[in-house]
Protein backbone atom coordinates (compact mmCIF):
# COMPACT_ATOMS: atom_id res chain seq x y z
CA UNK A 1 0.00 0.00 0.00
CA UNK A 2 2.91 2.22 0.98
CA UNK A 3 4.26 1.17 -2.36
CA UNK A 4 1.21 2.16 -4.40
CA UNK A 5 0.92 5.40 -2.59
CA UNK A 6 4.94 6.70 -3.43
CA UNK A 7 3.86 5.73 -7.28
CA UNK A 8 1.03 7.53 -6.93
CA UNK A 9 2.48 10.62 -5.43
CA UNK A 10 5.59 10.33 -7.70
CA UNK A 11 2.99 10.45 -10.72
CA UNK A 12 1.24 13.22 -9.84
CA UNK A 13 4.49 15.19 -9.31
CA UNK A 14 5.47 14.26 -12.68
CA UNK A 15 2.50 15.15 -14.09
CA UNK A 16 2.50 18.31 -12.22
CA UNK A 17 6.00 19.44 -13.48
CA UNK A 18 4.95 18.65 -17.41
CA UNK A 19 1.78 20.68 -16.65
CA UNK A 20 4.33 23.47 -15.12
CA UNK A 21 6.91 23.12 -18.64
CA UNK A 22 3.99 22.77 -20.94
CA UNK A 23 2.39 26.41 -19.79
CA UNK A 24 6.46 27.86 -19.75
CA UNK A 25 6.47 26.19 -22.94
CA UNK A 26 3.03 28.17 -24.36
CA UNK A 27 4.49 31.47 -22.75
CA UNK A 28 7.54 31.56 -24.44
CA UNK A 29 5.77 31.09 -27.56
CA UNK A 30 3.93 33.74 -26.69
CA UNK A 31 6.73 35.95 -26.46
CA UNK A 32 8.69 35.31 -29.92
CA UNK A 33 10.61 32.49 -28.83
CA UNK A 34 10.16 29.46 -31.43
CA UNK A 35 12.94 27.37 -32.43
CA UNK A 36 13.25 24.28 -30.46
CA UNK A 37 16.72 24.92 -29.48
CA UNK A 38 16.03 28.21 -27.94
CA UNK A 39 13.09 26.96 -26.59
CA UNK A 40 15.19 23.55 -24.86
CA UNK A 41 18.00 26.54 -23.35
CA UNK A 42 15.47 28.59 -21.95
CA UNK A 43 13.20 25.68 -20.33
CA UNK A 44 16.56 23.79 -19.48
CA UNK A 45 15.92 20.66 -20.97
CA UNK A 46 16.76 18.56 -23.82
CA UNK A 47 15.52 19.63 -27.83
CA UNK A 48 13.88 15.89 -28.12
CA UNK A 49 11.76 16.80 -24.99
CA UNK A 50 10.93 20.23 -26.20
CA UNK A 51 9.22 18.36 -29.31
CA UNK A 52 7.40 16.13 -27.43
CA UNK A 53 5.83 18.72 -25.31
CA UNK A 54 5.15 20.34 -28.86
CA UNK A 55 3.30 17.46 -30.04
CA UNK A 56 1.31 16.92 -27.02
CA UNK A 57 0.59 20.51 -27.39
CA UNK A 58 -0.37 20.14 -31.02
CA UNK A 59 -2.72 17.21 -30.56
CA UNK A 60 -4.46 19.15 -27.70
CA UNK A 61 -4.63 21.64 -30.82
CA UNK A 62 -2.56 24.40 -28.35
CA UNK A 63 -0.27 25.21 -30.37
CA UNK A 64 0.44 25.03 -34.65
CA UNK A 65 4.38 23.58 -35.43
CA UNK A 66 6.41 25.04 -38.14
CA UNK A 67 10.01 24.54 -39.57
CA UNK A 68 12.19 24.11 -36.75
CA UNK A 69 9.44 25.11 -33.72
CA UNK A 70 5.51 26.17 -33.49
CA UNK A 71 3.54 29.35 -32.70
CA UNK A 72 0.76 30.15 -30.43
CA UNK A 73 -2.20 30.70 -33.18
CA UNK A 74 -4.45 34.41 -31.99
CA UNK A 75 -6.43 36.30 -34.54
CA UNK A 76 -4.97 38.23 -37.21
CA UNK A 77 -6.72 40.94 -39.52
CA UNK A 78 -4.13 40.37 -42.99
CA UNK A 79 -5.10 43.75 -45.26
CA UNK A 80 -6.41 42.99 -48.79
CA UNK A 81 -3.62 43.76 -51.74
CA UNK A 82 -5.62 46.16 -52.91
CA UNK A 83 -6.25 47.81 -49.71
CA UNK A 84 -2.66 47.55 -48.88
CA UNK A 85 -1.73 49.51 -52.37
CA UNK A 86 -3.53 52.74 -51.38
CA UNK A 87 -1.59 52.71 -48.05
CA UNK A 88 1.63 54.76 -47.24
CA UNK A 89 2.69 54.65 -50.67
CA UNK A 90 4.92 57.25 -50.19
CA UNK A 91 7.01 55.61 -47.02
CA UNK A 92 6.75 52.27 -49.60
CA UNK A 93 8.39 54.62 -52.65
CA UNK A 94 10.97 55.73 -50.41
CA UNK A 95 12.12 51.94 -48.83
CA UNK A 96 12.14 50.84 -52.69
CA UNK A 97 14.72 53.27 -53.75
CA UNK A 98 16.56 52.51 -50.80
CA UNK A 99 16.82 48.81 -51.62
CA UNK A 100 17.90 49.54 -54.84
CA UNK A 101 21.40 49.94 -53.48
CA UNK A 102 21.46 46.44 -52.42
CA UNK A 103 20.54 44.76 -55.49
CA UNK A 104 23.61 42.94 -56.74
CA UNK A 105 25.16 43.52 -60.09
CA UNK A 106 24.95 39.77 -60.86
CA UNK A 107 23.19 36.68 -59.37
CA UNK A 108 19.69 35.96 -58.92
CA UNK A 109 17.22 38.25 -56.67
CA UNK A 110 14.32 37.34 -55.03
CA UNK A 111 11.13 40.12 -54.53
CA UNK A 112 8.48 38.90 -52.56
CA UNK A 113 4.81 39.40 -52.68
CA UNK A 114 3.59 42.63 -51.31
CA UNK A 115 3.12 46.25 -51.93
CA UNK A 116 6.38 47.23 -50.96
CA UNK A 117 7.99 44.35 -52.65
CA UNK A 118 5.84 45.95 -55.78
CA UNK A 119 7.45 49.01 -55.63
CA UNK A 120 10.87 47.85 -55.68
CA UNK A 121 10.14 45.89 -58.41
CA UNK A 122 8.33 48.79 -60.70
CA UNK A 123 12.03 50.56 -60.06
CA UNK A 124 13.77 47.64 -61.05
CA UNK A 125 11.74 47.47 -64.30
CA UNK A 126 11.78 51.24 -65.12
CA UNK A 127 15.81 49.78 -65.06
CA UNK A 128 17.06 50.96 -61.93
CA UNK A 129 19.12 49.10 -59.67
CA UNK A 130 19.90 46.27 -62.35
CA UNK A 131 22.22 44.37 -64.32
CA UNK A 132 22.57 44.43 -67.91
CA UNK A 133 20.44 41.36 -68.00
CA UNK A 134 18.67 39.75 -64.38
CA UNK A 135 16.99 37.17 -63.15
CA UNK A 136 14.15 37.99 -60.53
CA UNK A 137 12.46 35.21 -58.80
CA UNK A 138 9.15 35.92 -57.20
CA UNK A 139 6.05 34.59 -55.67
CA UNK A 140 3.63 37.62 -55.78
CA UNK A 141 1.05 38.06 -59.07
CA UNK A 142 1.50 42.22 -58.86
CA UNK A 143 5.09 41.35 -58.67
CA UNK A 144 6.11 39.61 -61.58
CA UNK A 145 3.32 41.27 -63.69
CA UNK A 146 5.51 44.75 -63.05
CA UNK A 147 8.57 43.21 -63.82
CA UNK A 148 7.15 41.57 -66.62
CA UNK A 149 7.35 44.94 -68.50
CA UNK A 150 10.63 45.38 -68.67
CA UNK A 151 12.59 43.35 -71.35
CA UNK A 152 16.01 43.27 -69.24
CA UNK A 153 14.52 41.11 -66.61
CA UNK A 154 13.61 37.62 -67.01
CA UNK A 155 10.96 36.97 -64.58
CA UNK A 156 10.12 33.63 -63.13
CA UNK A 157 7.14 33.05 -61.26
CA UNK A 158 6.89 29.61 -58.37
CA UNK A 159 4.23 27.42 -58.55
CA UNK A 160 1.88 27.15 -55.70
CA UNK A 161 -1.67 27.90 -54.57
CA UNK A 162 -2.80 31.77 -54.81
CA UNK A 163 -3.00 33.52 -51.33
CA UNK A 164 -6.68 35.65 -52.05
CA UNK A 165 -5.74 38.63 -49.43
CA UNK A 166 -1.50 38.61 -50.63
CA UNK A 167 -2.06 37.36 -54.13
CA UNK A 168 1.39 35.32 -53.13
CA UNK A 169 1.76 31.39 -53.88
CA UNK A 170 1.74 28.89 -51.22
CA UNK A 171 2.23 25.27 -51.03
CA UNK A 172 3.67 22.49 -51.81
CA UNK A 173 4.48 23.66 -55.30
CA UNK A 174 5.69 26.94 -54.01
CA UNK A 175 8.61 24.77 -51.69
CA UNK A 176 9.61 22.24 -54.69
CA UNK A 177 10.71 25.03 -57.16
CA UNK A 178 12.80 26.51 -53.38
CA UNK A 179 14.27 23.71 -53.43
CA UNK A 180 15.71 24.08 -57.23
CA UNK A 181 16.60 27.92 -56.80
CA UNK A 182 19.18 30.01 -54.68
CA UNK A 183 19.15 33.86 -53.96
CA UNK A 184 22.05 36.79 -54.75
CA UNK A 185 19.87 38.47 -52.29
CA UNK A 186 16.20 38.05 -51.31
CA UNK A 187 14.22 40.68 -50.55
CA UNK A 188 10.91 39.92 -48.43
CA UNK A 189 7.93 41.62 -47.14
CA UNK A 190 6.35 41.07 -43.91
CA UNK A 191 3.27 42.00 -42.04
CA UNK A 192 4.81 42.47 -38.68
CA UNK A 193 8.29 43.06 -38.02
CA UNK A 194 10.51 42.52 -34.90
CA UNK A 195 14.45 42.40 -34.41
CA UNK A 196 14.37 39.37 -32.61
CA UNK A 197 11.78 37.27 -33.22
CA UNK A 198 12.11 38.25 -37.25
CA UNK A 199 8.87 38.54 -39.56
CA UNK A 200 5.19 37.64 -38.55
CA UNK A 201 2.84 36.59 -41.03
CA UNK A 202 -0.78 35.55 -40.90
CA UNK A 203 -1.01 31.73 -41.99
CA UNK A 204 2.14 29.45 -41.41
CA UNK A 205 2.17 28.71 -45.15
CA UNK A 206 3.50 32.47 -45.58
CA UNK A 207 6.44 31.75 -42.52
CA UNK A 208 7.18 28.17 -44.36
CA UNK A 209 7.75 29.92 -47.40
CA UNK A 210 9.78 33.24 -46.44
CA UNK A 211 11.87 31.09 -43.75
CA UNK A 212 12.89 28.34 -47.02
CA UNK A 213 13.31 31.41 -49.01
CA UNK A 214 15.55 33.34 -46.82
CA UNK A 215 17.37 29.45 -46.49
CA UNK A 216 18.65 29.85 -50.34
CA UNK A 217 19.73 33.32 -50.22
CA UNK A 218 23.35 34.48 -49.71
CA UNK A 219 21.62 38.41 -48.31
CA UNK A 220 17.90 38.39 -46.58
CA UNK A 221 16.78 42.06 -46.90
CA UNK A 222 13.26 42.79 -45.28
CA UNK A 223 11.30 45.78 -46.96
CA UNK A 224 8.80 46.85 -44.05
CA UNK A 225 6.66 50.49 -43.88
CA UNK A 226 7.38 51.72 -39.77
CA UNK A 227 3.47 50.27 -38.99
CA UNK A 228 4.47 46.84 -39.87
CA UNK A 229 6.48 47.70 -36.29
CA UNK A 230 3.91 47.93 -34.64
CA UNK A 231 2.27 44.46 -35.06
CA UNK A 232 2.88 42.32 -32.03
CA UNK A 233 -0.40 40.04 -32.47
CA UNK A 234 0.95 38.08 -36.08
CA UNK A 235 -0.02 34.50 -35.47
CA UNK A 236 2.98 33.42 -37.29
CA UNK A 237 6.51 34.31 -37.05
CA UNK A 238 9.59 33.07 -39.45
CA UNK A 239 12.75 33.14 -38.24
CA UNK A 240 15.89 34.65 -40.32
CA UNK A 241 19.05 34.04 -40.47
CA UNK A 242 21.62 35.96 -38.44
CA UNK A 243 22.80 38.86 -40.06
CA UNK A 244 19.32 39.78 -41.99
CA UNK A 245 18.87 43.59 -43.41
CA UNK A 246 15.81 45.58 -42.58
CA UNK A 247 14.95 48.82 -44.34
CA UNK A 248 12.14 51.03 -43.11
CA UNK A 249 10.77 54.63 -43.63
CA UNK A 250 11.77 57.61 -41.58
CA UNK A 251 8.98 57.28 -39.12
CA UNK A 252 10.34 54.00 -37.49
CA UNK A 253 11.11 54.67 -33.80
CA UNK A 254 14.65 55.85 -32.44
CA UNK A 255 14.19 52.94 -30.36
CA UNK A 256 14.76 50.18 -33.48
CA UNK A 257 18.00 51.38 -34.19
CA UNK A 258 19.18 50.03 -30.49
CA UNK A 259 16.87 46.72 -30.83
CA UNK A 260 18.72 45.58 -34.04
CA UNK A 261 21.85 46.46 -32.75
CA UNK A 262 21.16 43.71 -29.94
CA UNK A 263 19.53 41.29 -32.69
CA UNK A 264 22.68 41.55 -34.83
CA UNK A 265 20.34 43.00 -37.69
CA UNK A 266 21.56 45.96 -40.29
CA UNK A 267 18.99 48.99 -40.46
CA UNK A 268 18.84 51.28 -43.12
CA UNK A 269 16.52 53.91 -42.91
CA UNK A 270 14.88 55.45 -45.95
CA UNK A 271 14.87 59.28 -46.91
CA UNK A 272 11.40 60.12 -48.09
CA UNK A 273 10.48 60.11 -51.55
CA UNK A 274 8.20 63.57 -52.96
CA UNK A 275 5.60 61.41 -54.06
CA UNK A 276 2.08 62.22 -52.51
CA UNK A 277 0.04 60.23 -50.53
CA UNK A 278 -3.41 59.76 -51.76
CA UNK A 279 -6.61 62.46 -50.69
Amino acid sequence: MVEETETGTGQRGVRRNTRQRHEQLLRLLREGTTQVERLAAALSVSPSTVRRDLGRLTRDRKVARTYGGAVVPEAFHERPVGESALVRRRAKASIAAAALDLVPDAGAIFVDAGTTCAALARRLAEGEGAGERSLVVTRGLETAAVLAESPRIDVVMLGGRVRPLSHGLVGPLTDLALDRLSFAVAFLGADAVDPHRGIGEPTLEETVVKERVAARAQRVVVLADSTKLEVDDAPAWAGLPAGWTLVTDGDAPDSLAEKCATAGVTLLRAADETEPEPA
